[in-house]
């Protein structure tokens, strides 16, 4: 049969991948027709035309020869709505070649939402930073306890007692006193413990100023006694021979704080070694030591010892910060046995430093003598105090005595501390002081961090001989070596000495900084 015209193509319903019916030519070449003469006629189908028509037989089409042309040329098919899709298999030679034109359009995409991406990131953080800057100037800087001081502790009279425990047992066996520390019940029935009301004497403490105890106000142009409370520890002999003795350990823990201690007699001679101080003992050296009044035997010059582990020293300090100076180590035993003579400033805070004595620590010495022990008794007492400020970086001491020479700010202080209206306290501000005698950098920029001291609590205690007063008895006390052989048979012996081993204490009063927000750094 012989057509003089391509019949169109259709594709039936069954399940074979090719068309079902061929062009006239295909037919009548296979009857046998020549068909090369009808391929010179002026109406011959080009091979475009058939594949033209293809596709547009293909247009709703799923079959596998349409899904081969479309995916060869790189035409998507939609289907109408509703139209279910059949997917076939991706022959491998056709993926191969659709992902090869697809790829530099893909590449090109994927670049583009890379871009996108990392501007969106780079967007976000600029939005948080801007929103960081706004919220610090709309809110402000992190509260820091930066502020003025505030009273937080009044450790007075009858009162006392009650911001401590009474440690009952021996003496650790670091320091190994020569005493028994009893029980809070023991230290009253002894009478090594109790609150005394005495005359108060203006005059003497505070020249013409006005003197505030509790409810009770006067001057020295007043003819009229005014009685003020005093605290008394001291130690009572026993038989089997160490004295009965007090140790007060503080209820509150610091972290800072400023610490001021009014003392009227303070225990002195040979074999005394008694203590104002901070510690943790359960973390000690981990949680540092702070010792503020501390007197050993025949001793004079106030000093402040610091106690910690390895990792602080003193030897950033600055020119000009404080009047004091270092004590010294010499003459401390090497490994081998040998002693080493060569003499040292005693600035290495670490309790196990290898050219230091055992436990020496790092300690700031007063310059002026007379500030401790017999001479500070002498003179009536004084008032010591101790700074530690981690936020400003250091902890400061200071010592007056007499008590004449107390800053009229901090006498102030001293004075208000027991009024009850707090329109009348005065805040103490140690910038109107005087330098310190002693001064240790301690924080950020310094060679010693401020977590070596923390959560340390205040504690009293009468200690005598020891680790300390002890080893010293035939150096500082000679002839009391002679004639008694050691500082323990000294203590039994209950010489009338031992009537001037105690404690006369006005007051202790700590503050600590507000909170607040600081614009400068």
């Amino acid at each position: 049969m012989q057509a003089s015209e391509t019949t169109p193509l259709s594709f039936s319903n069954s399940s074979s991948p090719y068309p079902s019916s061929i062009s006239a030519e295909e037919e009548s070449s296979s009857d046998g027709t020549n068909v090369g003469d009808s391929r010179h006629d002026k109406n011959e189908v080009s091979e475009e035309d058939i594949l033209g028509r293809k596709l547009i037989a293909c247009n709703d089409n799923e079959d596998l020869e349409c899904l081969v042309i479309r995916r060869s040329l790189d035409i998507s098919f939609h289907p109408p709505p509703g139209t279910a899709t059949r997917r076939f298999p991706t022959l491998p030679g056709m993926a191969q070649f659709s992902m090869s034109r697809r790829t530099r359009k893909e590449d090109q995409s994927l670049f583009q939402k890379m871009i996108a991406m990392v501007s969106l990131a780079l967007l976000g953080l600029l939005v948080i930073f801007v929103l960081l800057e706004v919220s610090s100037i709309v809110i402000g800087p992190p509260s820091e306890p930066i502020g003025p001081y505030k009273l937080v502790e009044v450790q007075v009279g009858e009162d006392f007692f009650n911001h401590y425990i009474f440690y009952n047992g021996l003496d650790s066996e670091g320091s190994k006193g020569y005493v028994s520390y009893v029980s809070k019940d023991q230290a009253f029935d002894l009478n090594i413990a109790n609150v005394t009301w005495e005359d108060a004497n203006p005059s003497i403490y505070y020249g013409n100023s006005t003197v505030t105890m509790e409810d009770t106000t006067t001057t020295k142009a007043d003819n009229h006694s005014v009685k003020e409370p005093f605290v008394y520890m001291s130690t009572s002999p026993t038989d089997a021979g160490p004295r009965s003795s007090v140790r007060l350990e503080g209820l509150r823990r610091f972290n800072r704080g400023l610490f001021i201690l009014d003392v009227r007699h303070m225990p002195a001679g040979c074999a005394t070694w008694p203590a104002f101080w901070l510690t943790d003992e359960p973390n000690w050296p981990v949680n540092g030591e702070i010792d503020i009044l501390e007197g050993v035997n025949l001793q004079t010059e106030a000093k402040t010892a610091m106690h910690t582990t390895k990792g602080c020293d003193m030897y950033d300090v600055p020119l000009g910060v404080k009047t004091g100076y270092w004590d010294t180590a010499v003459g401390v035993p090497k490994k081998n046995g040998d002693l080493d003579m060569t003499v040292r400033e005693a600035r290495d805070c670490f309790v196990y430093d290898p050219h230091q004595w055992l436990n020496q620590g790092c300690v700031a010495i007063s310059d002026e003598e007379g500030t401790i022990g017999v001479p500070l008794n002498e003179k009536g007492g004084g008032v010591f105090v101790l700074e530690w400020d981690p936020i400003n970086r250091f902890i400061k001491s200071w010592v007056f005595a007499p008590h004449s020479t107390v800053p009229d700010n901090l006498r102030r202080s001293i004075e208000s501390a027991n009024d009850k209206e707090s329109i009348n306290k005065v805040r103490p501000d140690p910038r109107t002081w005087g330098l310190p005698y002693a001064y240790f950098p301690i924080g950020v920029g310094t060679s010693c961090d401020a977590n070596h001291f923390r959560n340390m609590h205040l504690i009293f205690n009468l200690a005598l001989c020891g680790s300390v007063a002890g080893n010293r008895f035939f150096l500082d006390c000679p002839d009391l070596k002679k004639e008694y052989g050691t500082c323990e048979n000294y203590v039994k012996a209950n010489t009338p000495a031992m009537n001037e081993i105690y404690w006369k204490i006005r007051g202790v009063y700590v503050y600590e900084r507000e909170w607040e927000r600081s614009w400068v750094n």
